[in-house]
């Protein structure tokens, strides 16, 4: 398992994804703001659900400094409505079902797990600055403590 070629300083490519409710969302849609884009495996499995608790816990402060959270997995835009219900997010999900974002950013991988190999999402988060350069990336991503690693990096960078 490698990280993501996507480094600091190029220019985030740009997707459109349907969100939770099938909206179609834009990278571009958020000239002029933070973006903290963040990819991970699956709706309601462990680390994924403490990390997006996590984001939603700290969305407003997020919001206080212009940022906006989008996550992103190849679960089904129903999916992502059933685990935002289920856990009280308020974050937006966004659906890869095609995993062609996953792919775009390099986070669609070769993975381990008891012996048997397959290809998955690694857990990989970019900061994307207002000017849609990334800021900032973390790689294979431990799901504790994680928001707020990316919350004290944001005000680093942003100044505020």
């Amino acid at each position: 398992m490698s990280k993501s070629s996507i480094i600091e300083g190029q220019e985030a490519p740009e997707f459109c994804l349907p969100d939770q409710d099938g909206d179609q969302v834009c990278l571009n849609d958020f000239n002029g703001k933070w973006v903290v884009l963040y990819f991970y495996p699956k709706d309601n499995t462990q680390g994924c659900t403490l990390e997006a608790m996590a984001f939603t816990g700290l969305e407003n402060k997020f919001k206080e400094r212009n940022a906006v959270i989008l996550g992103v997995s190849k679960d089904s835009t129903a999916s992502h409505q059933r685990f935002r219900e289920k856990k009280e997010l308020t974050i937006t999900l966004l659906s890869d079902e095609k995993v062609e974002v996953n792919k775009l950013y390099d986070v669609w991988q070769l993975k381990k797990m008891a012996g048997k190999e397959y290809m998955g999402t690694v857990r990989t988060t970019f900061l994307i600055d207002p000017d849609g350069k990334v800021a900032n990336v973390w790689n294979k991503v431990r799901a504790k403590g994680h928001a707020e690693d990316v919350l004290e990096t944001l005000i680093d960078v942003s100044g505020n």
